[in-house]
């Protein structure tokens, strides 16, 4: 089996339909069309659809007049020529929508057993939710803030001036030394024996290539160069993108120099092809939603294991 040639979390690209979000009348037409469909959202998580024997795994998408005054609403896009929102419920809401708790996901529980489209459509939906919760008062002056433009901006009520949704740019480097092994390290924050790709955000005025070099710099004390951008793919906890590269232990570095940190990286390892599939029953790798795990298995030419537990990455 090869791997597929996108990150799983980049496969199915939703129309964001930007003009509409600035008629004034969408909100009204979204609820007359009889194609509409609701992604129902609690506490960052989503609802699925019940399985009755021989379906497959599937996002809950109702009309929205089938559905409980939401919280808050925001236009997701089109898909397949249905338009498609997010509506965040609390939870009394939500308990009169679904009140059986299993039938809410989170989105590392969902997207590994969603299809291409529903995995897409939870991702925005999630990310949105979590942008909106995070602010509902104004930066510079504490005001409250009302959503407009369909849900992608927030208008704070004092000052009139507009929010928009932010991203946080990190990169994920794929180090390989000349013997063509791996470097995986292990955070700090993760339980024992989880490994991963070494990766941390990009800075304020800095190239995503500086970053990739500072940042295995300061996780492994190595220098790396050959710096090659690979894929990008959403990483919504709480707002990032993930932005894939490779690089190569940088001439005349030794690959038994790099060294962890000892705060963010607590143990670093070099792994050939051969020693990885050696140590799957030592270690944990990041998890199938991961563009991490991705990266990992385009160096490793398959799949390692799709039984392997997910990654925080």
């Amino acid at each position: 089996m090869t791997v597929s040639t996108s990150p799983p979390l980049a496969r199915a690209p939703i129309d964001r339909d930007g003009r509409t979000r600035a008629d004034p009348d969408f909100e009204a037409r979204f609820d007359a069309d009889p194609a509409s469909r609701v992604v129902a959202v609690r506490l960052g998580r989503a609802l699925l659809a019940e399985r009755i024997e021989g379906s497959a795994p599937a996002l809950e998408l109702r009309h929205p007049s089938e559905l409980p005054e939401p919280t808050l609403r925001c236009y997701l896009g089109r898909a397949d020529d249905v338009m498609f929102e997010v509506r965040v419920f609390d939870e009394d809401a939500a308990a009169l929508i679904e009140p059986e708790e299993a039938r809410w996901s989170g989105l590392r529980q969902a997207v590994p057993v969603l299809g291409s489209r529903d995995a897409a459509l939870i991702t925005e939906a999630v990310a949105m939710a979590t942008w909106h919760e995070g602010h509902a008062h104004c930066p510079r002056c504490g005001a409250t803030t009302v959503p407009v433009q369909a849900g992608w901006s927030r208008r704070c009520e004092n000052e009139g001036n507009l929010l928009f949704p932010r991203t946080d740019p990190a990169v994920i480097v794929l180090v390989v030394d000349d013997d063509d092994r791996v470097l995986l390290g292990s955070n700090a924050l993760w339980e024992q024996h989880r490994f991963s790709l070494l990766a941390g955000f990009v800075e304020p005025g800095e190239s995503l290539e500086a970053a990739v070099v500072r940042e295995i710099g300061e996780e492994a004390g190595v220098l790396v160069d050959r710096v090659e951008y690979v894929a990008s793919q959403p990483w919504p906890f709480p707002a990032s993108l993930m932005l894939g590269f490779t690089a190569r232990v940088a001439d005349g570095t030794p690959a038994a120099s790099a060294v962890a940190d000892g705060e963010e990286i607590i143990e670093l390892r070099w792994f050939s092809r051969d020693e990885l599939v050696a140590s799957l029953g030592e270690i944990a790798l990041p998890g199938e939603t991961s563009i991490a795990r991705w990266l990992l298995e385009r160096w490793f030419g398959g799949p390692i294991d799709e039984g392997l537990p997910w990654s925080t990455r």
